[in-house]
């Protein structure tokens, strides 16, 4: 489940910074020891093109002072087999004129595993502070099997509307059954298309598609941006290309060493504390949340009504429970979406379901007409070639009864979620683990309130990659960084000067 920054572009910014479901598999060898072939494309070989008008098709208020351009790269499809066939890697370039000083290029990942770089790019163009696109170029690729890169598609949008208007917290036999039936048909209608293939849509795969970028640009070191998953991916290439590295900044850390079990049980506890900083919040803003001063309780009563009676909207879905507690979910990310969430259950309560339906929609990337854009298909595939671990559905459904009482809304559902990877068909090939030796210092950025990647986990991070310098933010949602000006001036400090703060820094909420 995830998304991730926010402000000053925070709405829209909600709608791509991604970090869905199961944010990391583990495990626990390294395996640096295999070859290490350096990028496939070279700067002189990339052919830039202007772009600037599909970039504000992404972003109608992308600045007309940056010029937009947009390339492709091809890659390997098996690193371990360079000379055999190859994906295509999209890439766009924001540049803003009057650049003075210019240090290069800051390569940019939103999370998912499935979010766009490259609409992240045209979003941070206008959002990232000036002293940072004064310096660098903001270069934003979408990952193999990602929108514009050799993208992986194999769920319909009817599969798509199942998966999430489906029983989140199945409690019945036949309840589990049909949950049952939904993750081996995605695993199937994927092995069915792609075959072997699966395994090389892998995080370490991608980390090497990095490299290939970073040779792209014409950097001989890397500077980069990950939020979210986009941490698993930075501390994977910072593993296997510890010397290329100029500075990276991994926001809403992953701890690589959690297996799928621990990493979605984190999650759980991650969002209930999420959810109970939104019921105090309803509590003490009477004002502002007219779900009533117990929003657990008003909210378990909406989900009630939604399994026995679900509201139909205009469109002809009916908002079941699964619609609900995918708006719920995607509403815990951004405290400014807080008082969203408590209109739309509000309105649910008089029988209107569009505002459930705007939230929930907003997480899946399903648009007006029910077209869901690839996030969720190379999500799946993505998170399931990682993973290593395998689960039988006795063993999901004990985990399911477990996690229900110590995490009363969050617990059976990411319990049950745990079935798509632990029944995948697709050969697996999970990432590494282990220190970043020889690499330079690394900031690693967490939110105590962050409900996707719970705090947790980024002094974990930082202490695995062994050169993590740990910044923290008091505040609430997912990940930091440009939040708020304490947060902003450490992390450009650290991108313009390479001047890491005191191991353990923090920045208040506000």
């Amino acid at each position: 489940m995830g998304r991730a920054p926010r402000r000053p572009l925070a709405a829209r910014l909600a709608a791509v910074l991604t970090a869905v479901a199961l944010l990391a598999t583990g495990c626990t060898f390294d395996r640096r020891d295999r070859a290490e072939p350096r990028g496939a494309a070279s700067a002189g070989t990339v052919q830039w093109r202007d772009c600037a008008d599909e970039a504000r098709a992404v972003f109608r208020q992308a600045p007309r002072s940056v010029t937009y351009e947009c390339a492709t790269i091809a890659v390997p499809r098996d690193w371990a087999q360079p000379s055999g066939e190859t994906f295509d890697i999209a890439l766009l370039r924001a540049r803003a004129a009057g650049q003075r000083d210019r240090i290069g290029s800051l390569v940019v990942n939103p999370g998912g595993p499935g979010g766009s770089g490259v609409q992240l790019a045209v979003y941070l163009s206008a959002g990232l502070p000036a002293e940072i696109t004064r310096r660098f170029d903001i270069v934003g690729f979408d990952p193999r099997g990602v929108g514009r890169s050799s993208p992986v598609k194999c769920l319909s949008d009817a599969d798509l509307d199942r998966m999430f208007g489906y029983e989140p917290d199945p409690v019945t036999d036949a309840q589990f059954e049909g949950a049952v039936a939904i993750a081996r048909q995605a695993g199937e209608a994927c092995a069915a298309k792609y075959g072997e293939t699966l395994r090389l849509f892998s995080t370490e795969q991608a980390a090497r598609d990095l490299d290939a970028v970073r040779a792209a640009v014409g950097d001989e070191k890397l500077t980069y941006l990950g939020y979210s998953y986009g941490t698993l991916l930075g501390a994977t290439y910072a593993q296997l290309f510890p010397g290329a590295i100029r500075a990276l900044v991994l926001d809403g850390a992953v701890d690589p060493r959690l297996d799928a079990i621990a990493a979605s049980e984190g999650q759980a506890k991650g969002f209930e504390r999420a959810f109970d900083a939104f019921a105090t919040w309803c509590r003490t803003s009477a004002g502002l949340c007219p779900v009533g001063p117990d929003a657990r309780a008003t909210v378990a009563a909406v989900l009630d009504r939604a399994r026995r009676a679900p509201v139909p909207g205009d469109d002809g879905r009916a908002a079941t429970a699964g619609w609900v507690f995918t708006a719920i979910v995607a509403s815990l990310y951004d405290q400014q979406r807080w008082s969203q969430l408590a209109g739309a259950i509000d309105d649910l309560r008089d029988g209107d379901p569009a505002g459930i339906f705007r939230l929930a929609d907003m997480y899946a990337e399903r648009d007006d007409s029910g077209r869901y854009s690839n996030l969720f298909d190379a999500n799946t595939v993505i998170n399931c070639a990682d993973s290593d671990v395998k689960l039988t559905v006795e063993q999901v459904r004990d985990l399911q009864a477990q996690w229900r009482e110590r995490y009363p809304l969050f617990g059976g559902p990411l319990a049950t979620s745990l079935l798509t990877c632990g029944l995948w068909p697709g050969q697996r090939d999970p990432y590494p683990t282990g220190p970043a030796n020889g690499a330079p210092p690394i900031l690693v950025v967490g939110t105590t309130g962050d409900p996707a990647t719970p705090y947790e986990q980024t002094p974990r991070l930082a202490e695995m990659l062994g050169v993590g310098v740990v910044l923290t933010w008091e505040g609430e949602g997912h990940t930091a960084y440009p939040h708020t000006r304490c947060i902003t001036e450490v992390v450009n400090a650290y991108l313009v000067d390479l001047k890491t703060p005191a191991h353990g820094h923090t920045c208040p909420a506000r």
